[in-house]
């Protein structure tokens, strides 16, 4: 039966501004952006050799407190080259979330890898290290030293923990789960800009980790990602192999190995120094919103926030509500009513192992991961929406 009231109560606190048309994740163009572009144009080094680029990767590692940053042109070729850096291979397998965005599952598949993959928990929406201990304990095998699946007889190189929508996982648990086993933790930090587990940022347990600025994350550049690591070489070979992999000469072209001309533009990064110059505040934005919505929602009946785990501070990228389980009927209804009224909303993705050119691959039950696909909805996240609450 249609829960009227349900839908009525979620729509009078989502009209947060009164705006009638209240998109999910908008950016915030509020700093030296147009000085910086203008500034980027004028100096005629608008591609990726432009004095902005240098100065966004710093701005990166001063923010994070990673030691090396290295820009790419979006964060699935940022997490592309970092599984490529973290030693996979073609036939390799890589451990990820069914439930995270399609860039996860594809940056294995770019590389002819194949994507295990894995259900999450409740407590962070990221992948659960005591459920994952007990899944791999019971199928790997060591062979010349490496992780094997003992079942397909692949190697098993890798594992991507993705900080759902900025709320980091459990990252000192699901290190000691992957040093058990002998993976490398490359981390999905595409959606974490500004989230800290244990005052520590994310993006910088894994060997080497990817971040996102498309449009519609916590800061943008445009379209845009980076690399984010700590070893030497891994930085030099990550922006050698992103710029084609070409030998610095005065005017010679060689190339000694395989690239790809992913290196970002400097008009790109031009607008990430803006935007990164806001990011503090931007995220207390978020969290203000945030505790709004906690607040208003801790009074409805059927419905719940999602918080970030205890251990973390979450950018909140985009906020979470959470149907009770005998509500989950009314998921379509919500959506249906909420965008029909001009309040964007979005159900979490697909599981990416239901997806036509994943349904072959490997995956542990998928238990929790099907009930959260069932009952998420994501809500108007922007920073702005903050500034009058």
């Amino acid at each position: 039966m249609y829960n009227k009231n349900l839908v009525d109560d979620i729509m009078k606190i989502l009209s947060v501004n009164n705006e009638s048309n209240l998109p999910l994740h908008n950016p915030v163009f509020s700093g030296n952006e147009e000085k910086y572009l203008i500034d980027c144009v004028r100096s005629n080094f608008v591609s990726s050799v432009g004095e902005y680029v240098i100065k966004f990767e710093k701005m990166l590692v001063d923010y994070t407190g990673s030691k090396y940053a290295v820009v790419a042109v979006n964060g699935t070729a940022a997490l592309q080259v970092s599984l490529q850096l973290a030693g996979v291979e073609e036939n390799d397998e890589v451990l990820i979330p069914a439930l995270s965005f399609i860039a996860t599952a594809n940056a294995v598949r770019y590389l002819n890898a194949i994507p295990h993959f894995l259900d999450v928990g409740y407590e962070s929406l990221g992948i659960d290290p005591n459920d994952l201990d007990i899944y791999l304990s019971d199928f790997i095998e060591f062979h010349n030293g490496l992780a094997r699946n003992k079942f397909t007889r692949r190697y098993i190189k890798a594992i991507v923990p993705m900080h759902t929508f900025g709320h980091p996982v459990d990252m000192d648990a699901l290190c000691e789960v992957a040093s058990k086993f002998r993976l490398t933790v490359v981390e999905d930090a595409a959606e974490s800009l500004g989230s800290f587990y244990k005052n520590k940022h994310t993006g910088t347990f894994g060997k080497v980790s990817a971040l996102s600025f498309n449009g519609n994350k916590i800061i943008t550049t445009g379209g845009g990602g980076a690399i984010l690591t700590d070893d030497d070489e891994l930085a030099r070979i990550a922006k050698h192999i992103t710029t084609t992999a070409k030998i610095p000469h005065q005017w010679e072209y060689r190339h000694d190995m395989v690239g790809y001309n992913f290196r970002m533009p400097a008009i790109n990064a031009a607008l990430g120094c803006a935007q990164l110059e806001q990011l503090p505040q931007f995220v207390l934005n978020k969290r203000k919103l945030a505790d709004y919505y906690k607040r208003k929602f801790s009074k409805i009946d059927g419905v719940s926030f999602f918080s970030e785990p205890e251990y973390a501070k979450s950018n909140y990228w985009l906020n979470v509500l959470l149907l009770d389980k005998e509500n989950a009927g009314f998921r379509d209804n919500i959506l249906e009513e909420t965008n029909n009224a001009g309040i964007m909303t979005r159900p979490v993705w697909k599981l990416l192992n239901t997806l036509e050119m994943y349904q072959n691959y490997p995956a542990m039950p998928l238990t929790v991961s099907r009930d959260l696909e069932q009952r998420i909805i994501n809500i108007p996240s922007s920073a702005y929406l903050a500034e009058n609450l």
